[in-house]
């Protein structure tokens, strides 16, 4: 595992969400989060705890410069949590040798299945806490399909771009 470029992905992905992504307000419900893509692309092998951590740390930095006050931190936590259960369930045993999970590792179904929950269960946790009312609930769910749509479509155009 080369930690440098994952060091140095996290940097470049976490400024970019900070300085682009955060002030892309499109027609008021489209945010798009593709700092979980730090998350989604974290190798298979390290720890759980390992990985609850960078989660925590990750959601933290978003918290800190979008003033939201543990909201990135708990969805972070979430999708940390749920991961390694749907890695189980959809990537193969073979395919789980490698160490990273990729579009060249897994293939185009398995990684579509596996950016689109995580990515829905951290847009919907993100919107939902973030309303902090059910009367908001129509407004949450046009937020989350727009966004995580974007999202997705971003990060799977990354690993397209990366590993063609």
């Amino acid at each position: 595992m080369d930690w440098s470029k994952q060091i140095i992905r996290y940097i470049i992905v976490m400024a970019l969400q900070v300085l682009l992504f955060d002030q892309l307000q499109l027609w008021g419900a489209c945010h798009p989060y593709v700092y979980v893509l730090c998350l989604l692309m974290m190798p298979i092998t390290l720890p759980a705890s390992v990985q609850m951590l960078i989660g925590a740390a990750a959601g933290i930095v978003m918290d800190i410069f979008c003033n939201s006050l543990g909201v990135h931190m708990a969805a972070c936590i979430l999708v940390m949590f749920i991961r390694p259960y749907l890695i189980g369930a959809i990537v193969s045993d073979k395919d789980r040798l490698n160490e990273q999970i990729s579009l060249r590792s897994i293939g185009m179904e398995a990684l579509l299945k596996y950016v689109i929950i995580l990515v829905l269960v951290h847009h919907l946790t993100v919107f939902t806490i973030a309303a902090w009312s059910w009367s908001h609930m129509g407004f949450v769910l046009l937020e989350t399909a727009v966004s995580s749509l974007l999202t997705i479509l971003i990060i799977i155009g990354y690993n397209a771009f990366i590993y063609k």
